[in-house]
């Protein structure tokens, strides 16, 4: 099932086109991997996704309905959640305050209009999300920046699964990770398509991209030169792929 749907979408910036009238189909699901050099053009198709980018040209179709996302917030509440490389935590602040922040749930104190945070409730809710994606943190209140690579990336997906994202943009999640936490991150991935949630994966790591997309994208100049299935390349050939455009 299509799930989400571009036509012609195109970005300009003055004279440079950093996207030029791309056609994809993102099926309900799977896990696409968008690749290229620097300047192909995904960071600016993740910032239209997400809504922190307006397009110039062209048609984005959410569940078979056109949409205009004009903000993150707007993306967000629609199912769309994007986890950039930097992931966006306040690394200060707990887990539970991470995962909630913006969307706090609230309880009354002693008279109904009279409200205050529900701390409790919301650690509890944190943990959950957290065991979801079978990642072992002890105590909800441990403040982000004690966390591993691998357990903070659990943190920004809780924090889409709190809005109840269908749809999970994930910008570079493995850069800078140690090889226990990749292959955390790529189980992650695994789980989050097992619960039929759609990923749109943009990797440099040729290897994560094998190891956990379905499909890849790859760009070149703001074009659409390959979108084939993974099966059957290896590393060195999607390198390759994303290196001439072509296979051979």
């Amino acid at each position: 099932m299509t799930f989400l749907s571009l036509r012609g979408l195109s970005k300009s910036y003055g004279g440079v086109e950093a996207l030029k009238e791309l056609d994809l189909d993102v099926f309900k699901g799977e896990v696409l991997a968008v690749c290229g050099d620097n300047g192909a053009g995904k960071s600016t198709l993740i910032r239209i996704l997400s809504g922190a980018e307006n397009r110039s040209a062209g048609e984005v179709r959410l569940r078979g309905v056109t949409v205009d996302f004009r903000s993150p917030h707007q993306a967000l509440r629609e199912g769309v959640a994007a986890i950039y490389q930097h992931l966006a935590l306040a690394p200060r602040l707990t887990v539970w305050e991470n995962i909630f922040v913006g969307a706090e749930l609230t309880r009354p104190l002693l008279l109904p209009w009279l409200r205050i945070l529900d701390k409790r409730a919301m650690a509890r809710a944190a943990r959950t999300y957290l065991e979801r994606l079978d990642i072992a943190v002890e105590d909800m209140n441990t403040p982000v920046e004690r966390l591993s690579g691998g357990q903070r990336q659990a943190v920004a997906i809780s924090r889409g699964l709190r809005w109840s994202a269908e749809l999970l943009i994930m910008d570079e999640p493995t850069a800078a990770l140690g090889v226990k936490e990749t292959a955390q991150v790529i189980k992650l991935i695994a789980r989050m398509r097992a619960e039929g949630r759609t990923i749109i994966l943009v990797s440099h790591n040729m290897a994560d991209v094998v190891a956990s997309a379905s499909r890849v994208l790859v760009l070149k100049n703001g074009v659409k030169v390959a979108d084939r299935p993974v099966a059957g390349l290896d590393a060195e050939r999607l390198a390759r792929l994303i290196l001439v455009g072509r296979e051979h």
